[in-house]
Parts: structure tokens; C-alpha cells; sequence
């Protein structure tokens, strides 16, 4: 729109990528990844957040776009958008506190069931998938002479095991091919 008409000036119309961006897009992948930890959709405030954020969001990047077109085609911008802006951003802080709050307890949540005082340990196993080296004791020091790791095999792989181009697969070929 700005270069249609050639407007050279500022308004809010350059600041209406940067704010869906980051309060549409950043925003959600975080919770997105706070979900997956704490899930927060479990908790009592997740539609109020919801619900409420994005109202503010939509109604806060819709008077900013009204208000730079304004601008941008030389009219004059009524003294309500500032108050139906200050509305929108009003109810994108009630959003995020609705979202903190709901943060909190779903945290609290996760942190009463998972007491890590009772858990028993375990031995650290390298071949286990079940368990992990920064969760468990660790693997014990090997006696002196010795070399650490899993233990080696002594027998030799039997001929189905070895590569398929190794000279034992080979079939034999005529000179001329």
C-alpha cells in the first residue's frame, strides 16, 4: 500500500508484520513447547487464555492496520482507534496473565507428581534405552588393567554376516565380462 502511493512517512502499517510475528507466531510455538512439557491445555485457565489473547490480538493488529492505512492515504484517524488500541492491548495482558497464571499451576502440577526425592535410583546403563546418564549414578570405574566399554564378542561372524561385495560373495565371472 505504501508504495502504490507513494508514502515515503511512517506509520503503523510497518509494524503490523513484526507484531503478528512475534505475538502470533514466537508466542505460540513457546507454548507450543511449554505444552509439550507441562500440558497446559489440561489446566482450568487454557481457554481463557485462548480465547482472550487472540481477541486482543486480532483487535490490536486490526486498529494498527486501520490506522496506518489512514495514514498512509492521508486521513485523518479518529480519536476512538487510540481507545479500541489501548482495549486490545488491555486484553492481550489479561490473555497473558490468564497464561502465566495457568503456567504456574500446571508447573506446581508437574512438580508435585514427579517428586524426585522418592524416585529410586538406578544404575547407568549404556545400552539401555530406558535409562539416562544425567538421571542415574554413574557407570562404575573398571578395575585396573582393564579397558572400559561393553564386552567384545570372540567369535567370528558367520559368512552370511559379511558384506555383500567381499570375495567369498562373489560369483565367478567369465574373462570377457
Amino acid at each position: 500500500m505504501t508504495k502504490l502511493n507513494d508514502f515515503t512517512g511512517d506509520s503503523q502499517l510497518g509494524l503490523v508484520h513484526t507484531h503478528v510475528l512475534a505475538l502470533g507466531m514466537l508466542f505460540f510455538l513457546i507454548a507450543l513447547a511449554l505444552e509439550k512439557l507441562f500440558t497446559l491445555t489440561a489446566g482450568r485457565l487454557f481457554n481463557a487464555f485462548f480465547w482472550t489473547y487472540n481477541a486482543g490480538l486480532v483487535t490490536t493488529v486490526a486498529v494498527m492496520t486501520v490506522r496506518g492505512t489512514q495514514t498512509v492515504l492521508g486521513h485523518h484517524t479518529p480519536e476512538a482507534a487510540a481507545a479500541i488500541a489501548g482495549i486490545g492491548h488491555i486484553t492481550l495482558t489479561a490473555g497473558l496473565i490468564f497464561f502465566f497464571i495457568n503456567l504456574g499451576k500446571c508447573i506446581a502440577k508437574a512438580l508435585a507428581t514427579t517428586d524426585l526425592d522418592t524416585q529410586p535410583q538406578t544404575r547407568w546403563n549404556a545400552n539401555s534405552s530406558t535409562s539416562a546418564p544425567w538421571t542415574a549414578s554413574p557407570p562404575p570405574t573398571p578395575k585396573a588393567g582393564t579397558v572400559a566399554g561393553p564386552p567384545r564378542s570372540t567369535t567370528t561372524p558367520s559368512p552370511s554376516l559379511a558384506p555383500a561385495d567381499s570375495a567369498a560373495n562373489r560369483s565367478p565371472r567369465s574373462p570377457g565380462t
